[in-house]
């Protein structure tokens, strides 16, 4: 498999009433096309900080970050913007799903937000509704898509940012603790639904969990202490 993403020396502190607090330590790490990567460690190590940062939610103190053998630091803040929208999914502990939409209207989201970026979309209103219907579909929601999400489980809500985060079809998905508020049986279901979506769809996922039963079942599992992978 090709490497995805590469890191090196990556660095991330933060300038606190105390003084300078160190998150990140120095993390090297590759991904690999297709793997499912989780990320394990107790609570404070920097586990949601080293996602944050793979996604370009948040830029590192130091050290670089390549997608592609392309370094995104590099990237001015609008060409950042666009690369996070269409290359990168996101999936976290809370669905962050808008309460005043339609499980529908979420998912289509991120592609009318792409939309509004370009002169020229490469997706056009009626192809971001047709993707939305059948990720829906294929999450068994077909029935709940016009439900807002005060009107959904739980375990439907994941289901809805799932969708969400596919609707562009992003080459990583990187989850944070993506089953930590819903019951085992749920959890083990939306597990599931992501191990079944990088064996059909090759989607490379990282997910940080504090699930060791849900972890196991990663292609491969990288552990954090003290903000560095041992």
């Amino acid at each position: 498999m090709n490497s995805l993403i590469e890191t090196q020396n990556l660095k991330k502190s933060f300038t606190t009433e105390a003084g300078e607090l160190q998150v990140l330590k120095g993390i090297d790490v590759s991904i690999k096309e297709g793997e499912i990567v989780g990320i394990v460690g107790a609570s404070g190590v920097g586990k949601s900080t080293l996602l944050h940062i793979l996604g370009a939610l948040d830029a590192p103190t130091s050290g670089k970050i390549f997608y592609n053998k392309t370094d995104i630091s590099l990237l001015d803040r609008n060409t950042l913007a666009s690369f996070r929208n269409r290359t990168v999914g996101f999936v976290f502990q809370f669905h962050h799903l808008l309460p005043e939409f339609t499980a529908f209207e979420n998912v289509m989201m991120p592609g009318l937000i792409s939309r509004s970026q370009e002169s020229e979309s490469r997706s056009h209103y009626k192809d971001i509704c047709k993707k939305a219907e059948k990720l829906l579909d294929d999450m068994g929601l077909s029935e709940r898509k016009r439900h807002r999400p005060g009107e959904l489980s739980g375990g439907e809500q994941q289901r809805v940012a799932v969708a969400r985060a596919l609707i562009l079809e992003p080459k990583v998905v990187l989850a944070d603790e993506p089953t930590g508020n819903l019951d085992a049986e749920t959890g083990e279901e939306l597990f599931n639904i992501l191990i079944n979506l990088n064996k059909e769809k090759g989607i490379t996922f990282i997910i940080v969990t504090h699930n060791e039963s849900l972890s196991n079942r990663c292609h491969r599992v990288l552990r954090m202490v003290d903000g560095r992978i041992v």
